[in-house]
């Protein structure tokens, strides 16, 4: 199969990361809740790895690194544990249903929601967004990159508004972490929500948060915690006070390895050959005659993503032919971006997205440009 959904997950990962969830599956114990060997070893590894993740997104401090499920816990802790009836938040038409159905629920709760539009391509007013955000507003949370269109959104000057209005900045870089460089310091971003499972090339079950110092979150989850015991409050001590209950530390394992991998392959290096993919394909089908693609492809400095329709087939039946007629695996429908797809036009027909990882090949792209004209000349 010619795998092409890595923005949902990425199938292919490094070798190193299987062997490591292997071997901890054999040998590792639980962190943090015994003083033997197995025990200690998990507590090594789980710590190695948020020091590992902290100089990627250049942290403060290893401790304001949080262990989650993946980006949609994050998220949840990060809206959830923020927000209160009256508060004021703003977000925009390009994020993701694990954005937008907190919010909702938020909302429902006395939180005051405003949605920032995006153009025809998918991309933000600056104007827009200063204008929606107030002296009042509590926080203003938006994607670093879009799982629909591929567009990749700058965060520098969004948080310059933010906290110019004295709100707090909330970061999904689902789509980014691991491919694109983040500094959350440089950049302003007071909580970073991430998965393990696309860009840092690790085990689906793995994500987390960071959260600048001195930034108190109501946590989503109270329990078991390894240290004070005899407490009847959960500990309030970070990154313990967001991280009830055994962590997945087989998957940690895995993505403990996976960053080593990205350390030593370097994240520009790896950027630059999705990129190129993504170009490739791009030129391929951008004049084929009844394929549109959605997205600003005016710079290529953007998530290696191509989502396109032909002529007024649905997107799911072209997804089908895609992947019975040619072994090409991509996602059509909603992508969990249905604010997007109104700004977009294509609520009913939904996209077919083509995503491409480092370990993809020029042959694979050529044999999808191909496939897609050979669909487009029968529609």
């Amino acid at each position: 199969m010619i795998y092409m959904d890595n923005a949902a997950t990425t199938m292919r990962k490094p070798k190193e990361v299987i062997e490591a969830v292997v071997t901890a599956m054999g040998s590792m114990g639980n962190a943090g809740r015994g003083a033997n060997e197995a025990s200690l070893s998990a507590s090594r590894i789980i710590y190695d790895t948020r020091e590992k993740l902290c100089r990627l997104f250049h942290g403060e401090s290893p401790k304001q690194i949080v262990f989650t499920a993946n980006s949609t816990e994050s998220l949840n802790i990060a809206i959830k544990g923020l927000l209160e009836p009256g508060d004021h938040v703003v977000t925009t038409m390009l994020e993701h249903n694990s954005v937008l159905r907190p919010l909702y629920e938020m909302q429902e709760k006395g939180v005051r929601l405003t949605i920032v539009k995006s153009n025809e391509k998918g991309m933000l007013d600056r104007k827009d967004l200063e204008a929606a955000v107030t002296p009042g507003t509590k926080m203003v949370i938006c994607t670093n990159g879009s799982n629909l269109t591929g567009n990749y959104i700058p965060l520098k000057p969004i948080s310059d508004i933010a906290h110019r209005n004295g709100a707090l900045f909330v970061v999904d870089a689902s789509q980014t972490a691991g491919v694109f460089p983040i500094d959350v310091q440089e950049m302003g971003i007071d909580v970073l929500c991430f998965t393990g499972h696309k860009g840092l090339l690790g085990p689906q079950g793995t994500g987390g948060m960071y959260v600048k110092e001195g930034i108190a979150l109501r946590p989503l989850k109270s329990g078991g915690s390894g240290v004070q015991t005899y407490s009847k409050i959960h500990p309030t001590e970070m990154p313990t006070a967001l991280e009830a209950g055994t962590l997945n530390g087989h998957g940690i394992a895995g993505l403990h390895a996976a960053m080593s991998y990205l350390e030593e392959t370097g994240v520009d290096a790896i950027r630059a050959r999705e990129q190129e993919l993504m170009k490739r394909f791009y030129d391929g089908v951008k004049e084929i005659p009844t394929v549109k693609i959605y997205g600003d492809f005016s710079s290529m400095d953007r998530c290696a993503i191509v989502t396109l329709n032909i002529g007024d087939y649905d997107s799911s039946e072209v997804s089908d032919e895609l992947l019975t007629e040619y072994n090409i695996s991509t996602r059509p429908g909603g992508h969990c971006a249905p604010l997007m797809h109104e700004a977009l036009g294509t609520v009913e027909q939904g996209a077919v997205r083509f995503s491409f990882s480092h370990y993809n090949t020029e042959e694979e792209v050529d044999a999808a440009i191909e496939a897609v004209r050979e669909l487009a000349e029968e529609e």
